[in-house]
């Protein structure tokens, strides 16, 4: 099982927050440090000191990390051009040595769009959007040097194309999709998801949309086995109940709820509740959304108490 951090900066981090716990996430031994890609605060936070942006935070990780994975879960198809990002993300990559992971969504955060002036179009219009987003990128990372690319899209247009920079990693960096939706999130997973995630549900529900991808993927007389299945659960440990209390606390949350919802309690409690998520979905990869970004023992725990007990 790999087990992945992944932190949410929109709720209140710098960027020497983010480096430290980045840094802390390799020491311990994690095979990846992720971050959401949001330009505004969600709840009652008060977001200060304001946003990170995901791609130049991941650029300086990629230099002041050495072995970790780094990625996002996920940028918006509504924040950048493809074209744009798929240079930032090839450079990021090659800054890295070749450690990124590519997740890209269609965009549903409305405050924050109107918040700063971006737009979301109707979920059809951004579906349709995000689709053209998937084939320019990959196209683009795709296409052999020496060679253009092309792409008439009713969204997006280039014409010859160079398609540089190329990525450190051939043909591409690996391409994380996920959501519920039940029918064209499955599609395009299909065609170009190298890893297929589903956060925060129950283990029955990603069940039936694994399912669903996997159909997707025989349609086009695709292997589902050439697809990781992974999860996102906010995470809550502690070596007793007091800790595990003060945790929840911590992030404005209730112990006993959050050993409903998420993944908590002491270790040998979210060791089993791994080990059955696991047994009940198939997965092999988990993304634990660690919310208070400035407690690193929570990772020294996790690393030391649960990591080696999942075999």
């Amino acid at each position: 099982m790999d087990l992945r951090i992944f932190t949410e900066p929109q709720q209140g981090a710098t960027y020497d927050d983010l480096l430290r716990i980045a840094k802390a996430t390799e020491d311990n031994g994690f095979d990846a440090f992720f971050r959401s890609d949001h330009y505004l605060k969600m709840g009652d936070v008060s977001g200060l000191p304001g946003p990170t942006d995901a791609w130049i935070t991941l650029a300086g990780l990629a230099r002041e990390t050495s072995h970790i994975r780094l990625g996002t879960l996920v940028t918006a198809a509504t924040f950048r051009h493809p074209s744009v990002l798929a240079i930032s993300v090839a450079q990021v990559d090659q800054m890295s040595g070749g450690r990124i992971e590519f997740g890209l969504g269609s965009g549903w955060y409305a405050d924050e769009h109107t918040a700063y002036g971006l737009s979301l179009p109707p979920l059809k219009e951004r579906f349709d959007l995000y689709a053209e987003q998937l084939e320019i990128v990959t196209g683009l990372w795709e296409t052999p040097v020496g060679e253009t690319f092309s792409f008439d899209g009713q969204h997006y247009k280039l014409e010859n194309s160079p398609a540089l920079p190329k990525p450190a990693q051939t043909p591409r960096p690996p391409v994380i999709i996920g959501g519920g939706g039940k029918k064209r999130t499955p599609q395009l997973a299909a065609r170009f998801a190298d890893e297929f995630n589903l956060p925060f549900v129950d283990a029955a529900t990603a069940a039936a949309q694994f399912e669903r991808v996997k159909a997707a993927a025989g349609e086009v007389g695709r292997d589902p086995k050439e697809i990781t299945w992974s999860a996102a659960q906010v995470v809550c440990v502690g070596r007793d109940d007091a800790e595990v209390a003060r945790r929840a606390a911590a992030i404005g949350r209730d112990a006993e709820e959050l050993r409903q919802n998420g993944i908590a309690g002491t270790p040998g409690e979210v060791v089993e509740k791994i080990g059955r998520y696991r047994e009940e979905t198939g997965i092999t990869r988990l993304y634990l959304q660690v919310l208070d970004i400035s407690d690193l023992d929570h990772l020294d725990v996790i690393a030391s108490d649960v990591a080696p007990k999942l075999d």
